[in-house]
């Protein structure tokens, strides 16, 4: 059941379609790469996986893409981190229809974290998701939602959420009291 804007919702949403891909560079271990996608996708089972190689190697950045039955790990993780309203922000910024795309630290997924990379490329190299289904913004509000959100009610794509760059919108001013719902 999901509460949004005072209305309960009973709706059941099918999850949606996830693609999960990677580079892994030259000097990465291959193994590593793929463990730290498991981090966040335990399911994900990759095209392929370039052979580990000693010091100097002539292996060029490859991609490996996979996909994933469940975004189960990464939902428990930004619960446990409490990033729920910036989760589905970073995950609805591409939003296009049915479809989004996202991308993850690896160097953080390696910790069991969840860390939004938006913008710069981070270090330690980043996966992408992609996902693809029917309802898609209300499934992810469905996933993303909290007790909070009765107070002060979120969306995807309204005033509350972060810029394009990331950015995020101040809920308070400098002297702490707060912008948002004060009309």
């Amino acid at each position: 059941m999901q509460r949004t804007h005072g209305q309960r919702h009973t709706r059941r949403l099918v999850p949606p379609l996830i693609s999960v891909s990677t580079v892994v560079q030259p000097h990465e271990e291959p193994q590593r790469v793929v463990d730290a996608v498991r981090e966040m996708f335990p399911d994900w089972s990759p095209d392929r996986i370039p052979e580990n190689s000693a010091f100097p190697n002539e292996r060029v950045a490859g991609m490996m893409t996979g996909s994933s039955d469940s975004l189960d790990t990464l939902l428990k993780a930004i619960r446990n981190q409490r990033i729920l309203d910036t989760a589905l922000d970073a995950m609805t910024l591409e939003l296009d229809g049915d479809s989004t795309g996202f991308s993850l630290s690896r160097q953080a997924a390696l910790a069991g974290k969840a860390s939004f990379v938006i913008g710069d490329r981070s270090i330690g190299g980043e996966m992408r998701i992609g996902l693809t289904g029917d309802d898609l913004a209300d499934w992810l509000e469905q996933q993303t939602w909290h007790a909070g959100r009765d107070s002060i009610p979120r969306s995807v794509g309204d005033e509350l959420s972060m810029d394009d760059g990331g950015e995020p919108v101040e809920w308070f001013d400098r002297k702490g009291r707060r912008t948002i719902g004060e009309d």
